[in-house]
C-alpha cells in the first residue's frame, strides 16, 4: 500500500484535533460562527483579529503579526489565556484577551485552527534532509542543535522543517523573524509560562543574541527556500516531472 503524503497525515490529525476542540464547546457550527465573528468584528471592545493577523490568518511579517491558520487549537486556547492571566507578557495582545471570556478564546482559537496552514508542509519537511554548514548558524540549530551548550535541534520537538507537532509545539517556519527571537527573549526574561519540562526557558538561556536571531531568521525564511529547493530538484536531470 502507497505511503499517504506527510501533509495528509497531519492534515488528518489536525481534523481530528479541530473535531475535539468544538465537540468540548457548546456545539461545532456556534463555535465556528462565534469564532469567525470574533475574528472578523471583535468582541467586547476588542479589536477584530484580522486587523494583525490578517483576513486568512496568514499574519503580518512586516509588522512581526504571527501566521494562527493551521495553529492547533489547544495550543491557540492556552495562548490566549496565558495572555488573559498575564502569565504570557504580550503588551500588544493582553487587552484583547482580557477582553474575551474563556468560550470566547476557545471559540477563536478553534476558527483559527480550522483554516488551512498557509503552508507547504511537505516541502518544509524535506528541507531536514538539506545539508547544513555549521557556519549556517540558524539552520545547524535548527537542524542539529548545539550539543556542547545542551541545546536539541528546533526541529527535534517542532518537527521537520519546522512544520509543528502536536498541541504543545507549534509551527515556526514563516513566522516572522521579530517575533520568534522575541519570543526566545520573552522565555529568557520568565515573560512566558516554561511549557512542556520546563524546555524552551532552558533552551533560550543558553542561546545568545546572535543565534536566537539567526535561529528566528532561519525559519522566518524558511517556506521560501522550501520552495527554492523543490524547483531546483524538478529542474535537476532525470528528475521526474
Amino acid at each position: 500500500m502507497a505511503s499517504l503524503p506527510y501533509s495528509a497525515i497531519r492534515w488528518a490529525g489536525a481534523l481530528a484535533l479541530g473535531a475535539g476542540a468544538l465537540g468540548a464547546l457548546s456545539g461545532p457550527a456556534q463555535a465556528a460562527a462565534d469564532g469567525r465573528q470574533i475574528s472578523t468584528q471583535g468582541a467586547n471592545g476588542a479589536p477584530a483579529c484580522v486587523t494583525c493577523h490578517g483576513a486568512n490568518g496568514e499574519g503580518n511579517p512586516a509588522a512581526g503579526f504571527p501566521h494562527l491558520a493551521g495553529m492547533g487549537a489547544a495550543y491557540l486556547a492556552e495562548q490566549l489565556d496565558a495572555m488573559a492571566n498575564g502569565s504570557r507578557v504580550s503588551p500588544v495582545m493582553a487587552a484583547t484577551a482580557k477582553a474575551l471570556d474563556p468560550a470566547q478564546r476557545q471559540a477563536v482559537a478553534a476558527y483559527y485552527a480550522g483554516l488551512p496552514a498557509p503552508l507547504n508542509v511537505d516541502r518544509l519537511a524535506a528541507t531536514a534532509l538539506h545539508p547544513v554548514k555549521p557556519d549556517d548558524t540558524g539552520a545547524w540549530l535548527a537542524t542539529r542543535g548545539a550539543w556542547d551548550k545542551n541545546v536539541p535541534a528546533c526541529n527535534q520537538c517542532h518537527g521537520p522543517g519546522g512544520i509543528g507537532v502536536g498541541a504543545n509545539f507549534p509551527s515556526l517556519a514563516g513566522q516572522p523573524a521579530a517575533y520568534i527571537a522575541g519570543q526566545l527573549r520573552a522565555w529568557r526574561q520568565g515573560q512566558r509560562p516554561p511549557g512542556p519540562l520546563g524546555l524552551m526557558p532552558a533552551v533560550a538561556t543558553r542561546l545568545t543574541d546572535a543565534e536566537i536571531d539567526a535561529v528566528s531568521a532561519y525559519y522566518a525564511g524558511l517556506p521560501k527556500a522550501a520552495d527554492l529547493l523543490a524547483a531546483q530538484a524538478n529542474a535537476a536531470p532525470g528528475a521526474k516531472q
